[in-house]
């Protein structure tokens, strides 16, 4: 759309409609994602601690089982040589890849410990008795499950399950050969949560890491960890300041878009439709421009219906005006018609002749006469109704034009110049009919020539009608396009010639105007250009 020179630029309505939803849709968006990563997070946290504790129970578990190395105690499975970590790394991070949202990391709870085919062996009984204290000193802050097993899956430490076996679980099968494994698993509470913690899965699982302990490349051991995600109701209300500011940035922001809303459509719409309410009872001002578009389309809108109610007024005004000079015009040949025709009737029913043979012809004349203004106004109407219909893709040569206006009138010396190979944007009917009643309005005032030059401009086609009759008076200057103004009432003129002249370049985007002369009459006629 081509933008009016110094028009400013405004959004448009579908423009402002996306954004909003937009904006609008990443909210429950944002809040979805939110629960859904944060749970995730909260996962990786708790993982990451469990690896770092299980890490320094292992590297003292390893101690231990060193020093009773020379006593003959018995190590597990070797690991694989493609499966040892290379010595010359001096870091061998282990990181949290626990993943809740995915949903393949989700277990079935875990299941629960068998008797042992065999009891621990005394070596490992004692490693467990010394790192007994270190878990429950442990556990009292970290508020970790803490199981030490020995290189068979045997619990040899940890506040349950003391000498029964837990190698058949699947993450510490996996860590008796060696390889770290964690593992999220259903959990069940030991009371029914709220039901507003089901908006987060964190809380209904519990993470498990198996970390095993490896002495001269062979399993001596898995330090088995578990622990329940943090609650992320808790670090919520920890952080509540932060999720406050967050709370009150969406509130501003819903509020900004309510306030784009109302300033581009709301606003703009109301008052449309309050000017609308006003020019229906009648308020000429209400034709004012709105003192706010908000959007391309209002403007075009609002623009498009005041110029409609602006011409529908103006539209109205000249019926109503039209309407009381038509009756006024008409009245006075009817009345005469039906005097005369009344005074014959009574002539015609008196017994003795009121009225003479002259004095009746004189009545027949009248209303002869009366008559044929009638008629003649009648079709000046006629030629009205059809100059103010709206062209549709008219256009015709001003040659053809002025050759049918030297047939129209062969007796009078027309001459015509300039461009007449130009086409207008105007029937050849109606462009001969304006300058049909140019010329007729000329000759009727005495005009013995008349000269028509014609020059071509940019969009349009000026053509200057002259001829060498009376001239118009001052005072009349700015009458002579007013319907039924006219100064040859008595010989039969109607007033209307020059009103249907003025209809029909209108209503085709031409225009007429009177241009001063100091002798006879020259008129203007802007053609627009086919």
């Amino acid at each position: 759309m081509i933008r009016r020179p110094g028009e400013k630029w405004r959004p448009s309505v579908g423009l402002v409609i996306f954004t909003a939803l937009a904006a609008a849709a990443t909210l429950p968006l944002v809040g979805l994602f939110f629960f859904r990563l944060y749970d995730n997070q909260l996962i990786h946290q708790t993982q990451a601690e469990l690896i770092a504790q299980s890490r320094v129970l292992a590297a003292v578990y390893a101690r231990e089982v060193e020093a009773r190395l020379g006593g003959g105690i018995a190590l597990g499975a070797e690991i694989p040589p493609q499966a040892r970590p290379d010595r010359e790394d001096q870091l061998t991070p282990i990181r949290p890849a626990l993943d809740l949202a995915a949903g393949g990391d989700l277990l079935r709870r875990r299941p629960n410990a068998l008797p042992a085919n065999a009891p621990a062996s005394a070596a490992y009984v004692e490693i467990g008795t010394r790192l007994m204290p270190i878990i429950l000193e442990t556990q009292k802050v970290t508020l970790a499950g803490f199981r030490i097993l020995d290189p068979r899956g045997v619990v040899i430490a940890g506040r349950d399950e003391v000498g029964q076996s837990l190698a058949h679980i699947e993450e510490i099968a996996t860590a008796l050969q060696g390889q770290y494994r964690a593992a999220l698993r259903i959990r069940k509470p030991d009371k029914p949560p709220p039901p507003i913690y089901s908006i987060s899965r964190g809380v209904g699982v519990h993470v498990f890491s198996a970390m095993p302990v490896i002495v001269n490349n062979r399993v001596a051991g898995v330090i088995y960890t578990s622990r329940t995600p943090s609650n992320i109701f808790d670090h919520l209300y920890q952080e509540r300041r932060k999720f406050i500011l967050a709370g009150l940035t969406v509130i501003l922001a819903t509020i900004a878009i309510g306030l784009v809303f109302s300033r581009t459509i709301t606003r703009p719409m109301r008052e449309l439709v309050d000017r609308a309410a006003r020019i229906s009872r009648g308020d000429r001002d209400a034709f004012q421009p709105l003192a706010h578009y908000g959007t391309r389309e209002f403007a075009q809108l609002s623009h498009s219906f005041l110029d409609m109610a602006e011409q529908l007024a103006r539209r109205s005004d000249y019926i109503a005006t039209f309407s009381a000079h038509l009756t006024h015009e008409l009245k006075s040949p009817l009345t005469s018609i039906k005097g005369a025709a009344e005074l014959l009737l009574d002539s015609l029913q008196s017994k003795s002749d009121n009225l003479t043979r002259m004095e009746q012809k004189n009545f027949i004349s009248n209303i002869l006469g009366d008559t044929g203004r009638l008629e003649a106004m009648t079709q000046r109407l006629r030629e009205l109704a059809r100059a103010e219909t709206a062209p549709q893709n008219e256009h015709t040569e001003l040659s053809q034009v002025i050759g049918g206006l030297k047939s129209r009138f062969p007796t009078r010396a027309i001459e015509a110049t300039g461009c007449l190979e130009r086409s207008i944007g105007m029937s050849s009917e109606k462009a001969l009919i304006v300058l049909s009643h140019l010329t007729d309005n000329a000759i009727r005032h005495n005009a013995k020539s008349v000269r028509l030059e014609a020059v071509a401009e940019e969009a349009s086609i000026k053509m200057t009608v002259s001829n060498d009759g009376d001239p118009i008076s001052e005072p009349n200057r700015e009458k002579i396009f007013d319907a039924f103004f006219t100064t040859r009432r008595d010989t039969g003129g109607t007033g209307m010639g020059l009103s249907i002249v003025r209809a029909v370049m209108t209503s085709h985007g031409g225009s007429i105007q009177l241009l001063p002369s100091s002798e006879g009459v020259t008129f203007e006629l802007q053609f627009p250009a086919a």
